[in-house]
């Protein structure tokens, strides 16, 4: 060969290699609606997960403490915006897999949620009591709600929820009052109170159509519920001698009323300190059956068709999943992932939910339909899943 044609064949291949280089350095073009974050609360991480392959993406770290963490994700999905308990906000980008943006911005937060238009991120804190409220893009702070009461006292703030017309939603626990701040008009909120919600609410959701919060009461039976149509008719209590049942039962965790059922016309709830889980109608808000169960149920989840319910519950009896079918009111399955099952997620259509075994290390996936385990992915003390799909839903 002479040194010409060398010369040649030396230029293809170096091209060639430097195509296939460039061309092997390309991210992948991806959506984010198949997409979700894992909490790993011991490490401060998170997992990026894609629920089409059930397949790790990346792994998030720097999250501070996960410890009682949530998410709820901006309009187009692309960011999800993590609570932690020691008050850190973090904005952290689907796609990329990384953090963008993190505040501490109290010393005890409980949770968060964001507005309608997705331009305001609200968090609820312990310490100091009260919501503060921040720009989603840069999380520069543009309102500080203290929940003041009494003489000078300040109250943690739970059960904050968004709803129509750019308004937060959440409970005073210490004062036993409910707040609407509605930032329709400015970043400068309309605050409305209403202060006879109960004994400690504990814990705050709303309903799918949006219209009615109802927060649960710890120091006293019942639960106390709000028409956001028609507010101006006050605080109405609801279920009444429900509470902790004719006996009074050790409550080893609350229930979390965000995963609050709703499905065959009825809502199910998980009883305070009982072996039950709730049926109530949902237009009449009267109890139309109890269905016993394993333990103390935590979360109580409608599959997104309404068939069935999921329920997990709180230690020592934290290692079973049962499944409620709403046709027939009966638990029609058990199952036994391991200690510590702490959230459960369905996929947007419900073919999947996802589970967390926080002890085992592991995220177990089953198939709805055939009611069999599909799948499973390591994680480290896994506890909530939250999929990009929140997103388009009011109250989570």
């Amino acid at each position: 060969m002479n040194v010409k044609k060398c010369i040649h064949a030396f230029i293809f291949v170096f091209a060639l290699m430097v195509h296939t280089t460039a061309f092997a350095a390309e991210p992948e073009i991806r959506g984010s609606g198949d997409l979700g974050l894992i909490i790993e609360r011991a490490s401060g991480t998170a997992q990026i997960i894609e629920t089409t392959n059930r397949t790790k993406l990346f792994t998030v770290e720097g999250l501070g403490d996960l410890s009682h963490a949530s998410v709820v994700f901006s309009r187009d999905q692309r960011y999800g915006f993590v609570f932690g308990r020691d008050g850190g906000l973090s904005k952290v980008d689907m796609l990329q897999g990384k953090i963008v943006n993190r505040v501490v911005q109290g010393g005890n937060a409980i949770g968060g949620a964001i507005s309608q238009d997705g331009k305001l991120v609200a968090v609820s804190n312990y310490e100091p009591g009260g919501v503060r409220v921040f720009d989603a893009k840069t999380l520069e702070m543009v309102a500080d709600i203290p929940a003041s009461y009494g003489d000078g006292l300040l109250s943690k703030t739970v059960g904050l929820v968004d709803a129509p017309g750019n308004r937060f939603v959440f409970s005073l626990y210490d004062a036993g009052e409910t707040w609407i701040a509605d930032f329709s008009k400015s970043n400068t909120p309309e605050i409305t109170k209403f202060k006879n919600t109960g004994d400690l609410p504990y814990d705050g959701l709303i309903t799918p159509d949006a219209r009615y919060y109802i927060a649960g009461l710890f120091g006293e039976d019942g639960l106390a519920m709000l028409d956001l149509w028609h507010p101006e008719k006050g605080i109405k209590r609801i279920l009444g001698g429900y509470g902790k049942g004719e006996e009074q039962l050790p409550v080893y965790k609350m229930p979390h009323l965000e995963g609050w059922a709703q499905a065959g016309g009825n809502l199910f709830l998980p009883a305070i300190g009982r072996h039950e889980v709730l049926a109530v109608s949902a237009t009449t808000w009267q109890e139309v059956g109890r269905i016993p169960v394993h333990g103390q149920p935590v979360f109580a989840m409608a599959r997104p068709d309404g068939r069935q319910i999921w329920v997990n519950f709180a230690h020592p009896l934290n290692d079973v999943v049962q499944v409620i079918d709403v046709d027939t009111m009966k638990v029609i399955k058990t199952y036994k992932p391991g200690r510590a099952v702490l959230h459960m997620e369905f996929t947007p259509r419900g073919e999947q939910v996802w589970i967390s075994v926080r002890d085992r290390n592991v995220v177990e996936i089953y198939d709805t339909r055939t009611m069999e385990k599909i799948s499973e992915l390591p994680a480290n003390t896994p506890s909530g899943i939250f999929l990009t799909a929140r997103a388009a839903k009011t109250g989570l």
